[in-house]
């Protein structure tokens, strides 16, 4: 039998493993091995696939029926012929070139609300950029000095409420140009969540990690990268997810009173026309970029810090 268990062993090692009815002949008085069915791993699969779809389904069933119920009731409360606002239906019907076709170029003010987004978008970036920047490094100080935040503090409280277009005049006054001081209006109503959100950060960065970089003897640029960036990564990113917010607000309602192409001058050119579903429209299109702004902050802010920010 052992002589027959190696060459069974041979063969099996140059030609793989022996048919069951070849293995019959060889060894007539040893039964043969029956296939196992599906292995565990091949049942987990199926059952894995089934928990992604239904993550991803109680993920987009909930919104997606409430948006029905809630266009079901507004087309019944705006279908009779007197009603002030356009019902669903007839937003579709009046503005169908600015649904399905956001990338036209007609003419320099002719322009689908996609190139009108992106041109916002534009000064949004830089504005919030400068934002970012100026908040992190002073929110940085800030928090490293106890005489500073007493001394500041104050002033950024009443600062930061101030409304977005009370800047405007101001910024206009110096800059003598609409982009300019639309970006400016920006910077100033984004940098203060950055910067005291920074600030509150830093000073609950746990002794811990100071004393781990008073051990390495890290000079202040390492000592800002490597302990206090991240260590209150969390706080930076709920104010960066809050300045973007804000950021977005602050351009459409700039441009309203500024002009050019952007989707604020856009809702106010419609208003004069009295095009209600173009109106209409554009809010829609600035909810949703204002949504997949704070999705994409929210999804850096995980990255970076593994996990730890809130989404």
């Amino acid at each position: 039998m052992n002589a027959l268990n190696s060459i069974d062993t041979l063969v099996a090692t140059a030609a793989g493993h022996l048919p069951q009815s070849v293995a019959a002949v060889a060894h007539p008085g040893v039964a043969p091995t029956v296939s196992q069915g599906p292995s565990e791993t091949d049942h987990r699969k199926p059952s894995a696939w089934r928990a992604i779809a239904a993550d991803v389904a109680s993920r987009i069933v909930p919104p997606l029926v409430v948006v029905i119920a809630l266009f079901v009731v507004w087309e019944l409360a705006c279908f009779s012929p007197k009603s002030a606002l356009p019902a669903p239906t007839k937003v579709w019907s009046e503005s169908y070139d600015l649904i399905v076709s956001p990338f036209f170029v007609n003419g320099p003010q002719d322009i689908g609300l996609g190139w009108r987004v992106l041109t916002s978008l534009q000064r949004v970036a830089i504005g919030f950029g400068l934002a970012a920047l100026v908040g992190v490094l002073v929110g940085s100080v800030i928090g490293q000095s106890v005489w500073a935040m007493r001394g500041l503090d104050p002033i950024f409280q009443v600062l930061r409420t101030v409304p977005p277009l009370a800047w405007l005049p101001l910024s206009l006054a110096a800059f003598r140009d609409s982009a300019p001081s639309a970006i400016f209006v920006i910077f100033i109503t984004s940098v203060w969540p950055i910067l005291i959100n920074t600030s509150v950060g830093i000073r609950n960065i746990p002794q811990d990690y100071r004393n781990v970089g008073q051990v390495l003897r890290l000079n202040h640029f390492e000592y800002f990268w490597r302990i206090m960036v991240p260590a209150a990564a969390p706080y930076i990113f709920t104010g960066l997810r809050i300045g973007i917010g804000l950021s977005w607000l602050a351009i459409v309602a700039a441009e309203m009173l500024t002009g050019g192409v952007g989707i604020g001058f856009f809702i106010w050119d419609a208003w004069n026309s009295s095009k209600l579903s173009d109106i209409i429209v554009a809010l829609g299109y600035i909810g949703l970029t204002g949504f997949i702004l704070d999705r994409l902050v929210a999804f850096i802010g995980r990255v970076v810090t593994r996990g730890t920010a809130q989404d």
